[in-house]
């Protein structure tokens, strides 16, 4: 495995060299969780092979991978030693390396924060086309959390492994007030995974997990039932680690219902196979090209926790959206293009719908995020002007890494690849 990643990186380095210099690079790779539209083309960096487990060693717990294999692929590898990385982002298609330059998050977050903090070593090529190897401390692997690929490309990253039960056994605890849910998230219970989801102003769900050993009767959801359903109607529940951590994935949240794959008898037809995130997101992708009257709005945000009934109060009252995902999460430590507080509780709020087109709804989503204190992930369309995004984003650190990482321009700069869509 060594001796191919040796190869791998050595011919990534002939592709680099052979662009005409001045000519800008982007990522060619087979899967992609962005939602940004794209008005540039620029020449394409093939990492498509970067996409192995190099290793998996249970005594250190800790993991070696390619930068573009996917959580998919790596989780199976890991749970053959009763492992798993320490968050697990929801889609089975996110990459590694993706997660990390862009953001993840997951259920358990509220204890080991976003999958960047458990990476111990990277691996990056580099905008000026060098291998550089980081590790904590290092400026580029600080900067290079939300970075989204402008910094350089993570070829190989080694990660931090926890071990999990063979069953997650589930709680979903009903709330009438979103001040009740705000408290509950504030004080969580001694648990191992914490989500959930809103409903309405008067019907939300913490989802409070916890590990066992102890076998039972296990519910399937990648048949015709459908989890998030199953929250208004099963106060407890068991699943198997595996089905877990994947839950979210064969409806795409609540997604798929927009193509028919929640009605019954169209899920009946619909093969288990196609009933994963990466299918709807390819159908997406195809509606996109039709015209439309309607404002997408897909986002996640991280609200300060004590300030998350008022956000939920704002949003339901101005924007016609729901479910809501909610999923609380703690940075352990700074990371300066995306400056949680360390040590903060705040709650991860994701919607993914449409609006009516004229609405502004993705401004006034980013205006009340910032007034209370949050910030927004930027896989999804941005509207910040320059000055408001260097000051939400890290500005001047960022300026001063992309000028000693790629110091010719041969990447995207963070603010065009974010907000200008390039």
């Amino acid at each position: 495995m060594a001796e191919d990643h040796l190869a791998k990186l050595e011919r990534l380095r002939a592709s680099y060299r052979a662009i005409p210099p001045g000519e800008p690079i982007r990522l060619a790779k087979r899967t992609s969780n962005l939602f940004r539209a794209r008005t540039h083309s620029h020449t394409r960096l093939d990492v498509r092979t970067f996409d192995s487990v190099l290793n998996v060693d249970p005594h250190s717990q800790t993991a070696d991978v390619e930068g573009m294999c996917t959580y998919e692929n790596l989780v199976r590898e890991t749970l053959q030693f009763g492992l798993a990385p320490k968050v697990v982002p929801q889609l089975k298609t996110i990459t590694l390396g993706g997660a990390v330059t862009g953001l993840g998050i997951e259920s358990t977050s509220f204890r080991n924060g976003a999958p960047h903090e458990s990476v111990l070593e990277m691996e990056i090529l580099t905008g000026a086309g060098e291998i550089e190897t980081v590790k904590p401390g290092d400026d580029l692997f600080s900067g290079f959390p939300n970075s989204y690929g402008t910094l350089g490309y993570a070829t190989r990253l080694r990660i931090a492994l926890e071990p999990v039960c063979t069953y997650v056994e589930l709680e979903h605890q009903k709330f009438d007030e979103l001040t009740r849910l705000q408290d509950a998230l504030a004080h969580p219970p001694d648990v191992d995974y914490v989500d959930g989801v809103v409903f309405g102003p008067h019907e939300s769900y913490l989802s409070l997990g916890r590990g066992s050993n102890i076998p039972g009767p296990t519910s399937d959801y990648t048949g015709q039932q459908i989890y998030y359903r199953s929250i208004q109607n099963k106060p407890t529940d068991l699943l198997t680690i595996h089905d877990y951590l994947w839950r979210w994935d064969t409806d795409w949240f609540w997604c798929s219902r927009a193509f028919g794959a929640q009605n019954p008898l169209v899920r009946r037809f619909w093969p288990r196979r196609l009933r994963r995130s990466d299918v709807f997101w390819k159908l997406m992708a195809l509606s996109r090209r039709l015209p439309t009257k309607e404002e997408r709005v897909v986002q996640d945000v991280e609200i300060p926790v004590e300030n998350l009934a008022e956000f939920l109060f704002w949003f339901l009252r101005n924007i016609p959206i729901t479910p809501i995902w909610i999923c609380p999460i703690t940075a352990r430590n700074s990371w300066p293009l995306y400056p949680l507080e360390p040590g903060h509780l705040y709650v991860n709020v994701g919607f993914w719908s449409s609006v009516p087109a004229g609405t502004q709804a993705n401004i006034a989503i980013e205006t009340k995020v910032t007034e209370l204190g949050g910030h927004k992930s930027l896989y999804s369309d941005s509207f910040y002007d320059r000055n408001t995004f260097d000051r939400l984003y890290g500005g001047d650190f960022y300026r001063g890494i992309k000028e000693r990482y790629d110091p010719d321009r041969r990447l995207l700069n963070l603010y065009d690849k974010a907000v200008n869509r390039r």
